[in-house]
């Protein structure tokens, strides 16, 4: 015997609550906000049928994107590749982990085909930016007068003093990891010649070029410092611990954090910070990538264009200047 149909649900009824998307307007940032957002949500709940968690990152991504773009005055329909990169800066110097910053950028990516797709704009402004490696392009760097105040935190009338300063000034002068800087011996300073060679990863060796101002207080550290450090039997580690022993990259990063506050900059340093300066001040300053690459001792050059990125702004500088339709 065949049932009677189902009577269709008053039209007030409650819908089921295992209907995609059914909450949206309780729980997801940016349903509340009617535009592109909210079609674009309703879209991933009615008809890709994601999950709750998804969407919410999703409109909470993009409600963190058009509040980053309303203090310039533009609108999510407005942005460009370079307020992308801008939010993806801010957003890893206040701290957010790399993988969110990548989530990030696959929610904007997601979100501007959906908007190309309708009609809305007529080109994807993230279509050109990887998202896997996307964090990879904002490294933390420091302003040239950021580094000077950095590198004269030290005080040069002690031996800690000398060793730091030294330690500081061979970090900027030659873009070192911070394992490489640790581990370099007395006989790797070659002051005639102006370089330091380097072991790096892979115990591969390299020959880095080193300025006069880190050379001069890599002697005076020699001279008036380190006599005072007694070095442990063997040792011939270029900067020493108080104790003679050799340095490690946890101490480095807790020296580098101790002078930036002594020198008033509230950017999150660690040693790599003044690698990623070192080469992006090289950069701006007219630097081959290919000898960049060398010196920072990348085995692919794709490692190295993350600073072609962050060096945007004075590309499009120098186009607008010399360019004669720009």
């Amino acid at each position: 015997m065949d049932r009677p149909p189902l009577a269709p649900p008053p039209p007030d009824a409650a819908p089921p609550p295992d209907v995609p998307g059914q909450t949206l307007l309780a729980v997801v940032p940016g349903m509340d906000r009617p535009g592109p957002v909210a079609d674009f949500l309703a879209h991933l709940a009615y008809e890709r049928g994601l999950s709750h968690n998804s969407i919410i990152a999703y409109g909470g991504d993009l409600v963190a994107f058009e509040d980053f773009l309303r203090s310039s005055g533009k609108d999510l329909l407005q942005a460009a590749e370079e307020d992308i990169l801008s939010f993806l800066e801010a957003a890893k110097r206040s701290g957010l982990a790399e993988h969110t910053l990548a989530r990030r950028l696959v929610s904007l990516k997601v979100f501007f085909r959906f908007a190309v797709a309708g009609g809305l704009i007529p080109r994807n402004p993230a279509r050109s930016l990887e998202s896997p490696r996307m964090w990879k392009i904002l490294p933390h760097t420091l302003s040239v007068p950021e580094v000077e105040a950095l590198l004269a935190a030290p005080d040069p009338s002690t031996p800690r003093g000398l060793r730091d300063r030294a330690l500081l000034e061979t970090l900027y002068a030659t873009g070192l990891r911070a394992s490489e800087l640790v581990g370099l011996t007395l006989d790797a300073i070659h002051p005639d010649e102006h370089v330091v060679r380097v072991v790096g990863k892979g115990n591969k060796e390299r020959i880095v070029p080193i300025g006069r101002q880190a050379l001069d207080a890599i002697r005076d550290w020699l001279e008036n410092g380190r006599p005072h450090y007694v070095p442990r039997r063997g040792s011939q580690a270029l900067f020493l611990s108080k104790k003679g022993g050799s340095l490690t990259r946890i101490w480095l990063w807790r020296l580098i954090r101790r002078y930036a506050a002594a020198a008033g900059i509230a950017k999150h340093l660690s040693p790599h910070t003044l690698r990623h300066s070192f080469a992006t001040h090289l950069l701006e300053h007219g630097a081959d990538l290919r000898a960049i690459q060398e010196m920072l001792g990348h085995a692919d050059i794709s490692t190295t264009q993350i600073y072609t990125h962050v060096d945007l702004e004075r590309l499009k500088f120098m186009h607008s200047a010399f360019h004669p339709r720009a």
